[in-house]
């Protein structure tokens, strides 16, 4: 039994509760064992690690509801065309370290991790977080999942490793695309309901799938206790996707008031990226994005606040998710700042903490510090109430523990 004592902590808890000042937190093994406000910690059996935290903040690991581990690089429309699998395999894992590092010790990945990766990373093979794998997301033809080039006339890509899914036209072909991916043991399910930036063939705006497709989806979902993750922009794309029975919405840049209020009445979730979009319209040139894409990525970038604007003020449960590609992953603490131009300090950090852990499902393990979670926890140097960018440069972060195993300490 190895026990750890926080000391002096300012402790955001993300419960929702006010910071504590001269907080003690009690790890025992994996798990949180104590928190005490008040800082008086008792005796302790077996040997005890005291860490003096001086006054920093001391707080739950952070999440990621929007990752893609297997876009080892930025141009993912390509990726699978120039490397073989095993390179993106090997790659994949040290983006998995990536996000740990940057203090994310929870993760889900939005299309094309399997539940290899998952067991590598959960077996102790390589340093990543606990990962929530969607297997090959769901597309229809010509779709946002859809790799081929207007110009290319051939089957869809069926092969590799990665940034690859399952192209199926009708509720038929989407309903067997969903039980392959439960049968390989899928955390949740992906389907795209609208067009998408970086797919080379649709525009942005448009809706994708038929209500039955995706019903179909969803069906099979639930009756093995899994959910949907839906991409869509437009505002028909999502109510569509809603009364489809998507619990969670991902992006949703181009909504207006009723898809909010959809998403409100439906009890679902959305789940921003808006950092993706900043660095894309960036930095997408220089990695061989193409000019369309780079259009369609502007389009959500100017629009995204408003859409979140439109969810905030509706009162929907939003969550975070960063969506990155490549080395621009690094990137993956600014979506913090971004939505802090519509939400509060507090309410940022809760969707990355409290109200991704109620959407994967987790929150009697993961999303807060309190007794019987898994010690998942960050010391951070800083207010991050007061300046959400100190997560933005890594060494602000003193100490990352994942389910009691410390990961990084420079105390």
């Amino acid at each position: 039994m190895a026990i750890t004592v926080f000391t002096n902590a300012v402790l955001i808890d993300c419960t929702g509760a006010d910071p504590v000042e001269g907080a003690a937190v009690v790890v025992e093994d994996e798990r949180i064992k104590d928190v005490l406000p008040n800082g008086k910690v008792g005796p302790q059996p077996g040997r005890v690690t005291t860490l003096d935290l001086k006054g920093k903040t001391l707080m739950p690991g952070l999440t990621d509801a929007h990752v893609h581990i297997c876009a080892v690089t930025e141009n993912i429309t390509d990726q699978h065309r120039f490397y073989p699998p095993s390179y993106i395999a090997a790659r994949a894992m040290k983006r998995a370290e990536e996000c740990l590092m940057q203090g994310f010790t929870t993760v889900r990945d939005a299309g094309g991790a399997d539940y290899g990766f998952r067991m590598a990373l959960e077996e102790g093979h390589f340093v990543g977080p606990r990962l929530l794998v969607s297997g090959r997301y769901i597309s229809q033809t010509g779709g946002h999942g859809d790799k081929r080039r207007r110009s290319e006339w051939t089957d869809p890509v069926d092969c590799c490793v990665g940034m690859i899914g399952f192209i199926a036209d009708g509720p038929d072909e989407v309903r067997r695309a969903a039980r392959e991916n439960i049968r390989r043991d899928v955390d949740q399910i992906k389907i795209m309901a609208s067009g998408g930036a970086m797919s080379p063939s649709d525009e942005l705006d448009t809706t994708q799938f038929t209500v039955a497709e995706m019903r179909a989806a969803v069906e099979e979902a639930q009756a093995v206790g899994k959910y949907v993750l839906s991409h869509a922009y437009s505002d028909t794309a999502v109510r569509k996707a809603i009364e489809a029975g998507v619990r969670s919405i991902e992006h949703g840049n181009l909504i207006r008031e009723p898809a909010a209020k959809a998403i409100k009445d439906a009890d679902a979730f959305l789940v921003p990226t808006m950092v993706t979009y900043e660095a894309i319209y960036r930095e997408g040139k220089k990695y061989g994005i193409g000019d369309h894409q780079v259009a369609k990525i502007d389009m959500a970038r100017q629009q995204s606040v408003q859409g979140l604007t439109y969810a905030y003020k509706a009162g929907c449960k939003i969550g975070s998710g960063s969506d990155l590609l490549g080395d621009m992953a690094a990137q993956r603490a600014v979506e913090f700042e971004l939505k802090a131009q519509v939400m509060k300090p507090m309410e940022v950090l809760l969707s990355a903490t409290k109200v991704n852990a109620e959407l994967f499902r987790m929150t009697e393990k993961i999303g807060s510090v309190e007794p019987g979670k898994y010690a998942d926890l960050l010391v951070v140097e800083g207010d991050p109430l007061k300046n959400l960018r100190v997560f933005q440069k890594t060494d602000n972060l003193k100490m990352i523990m994942k389910g009691g195993h410390v990961v990084k300490q420079t105390l």
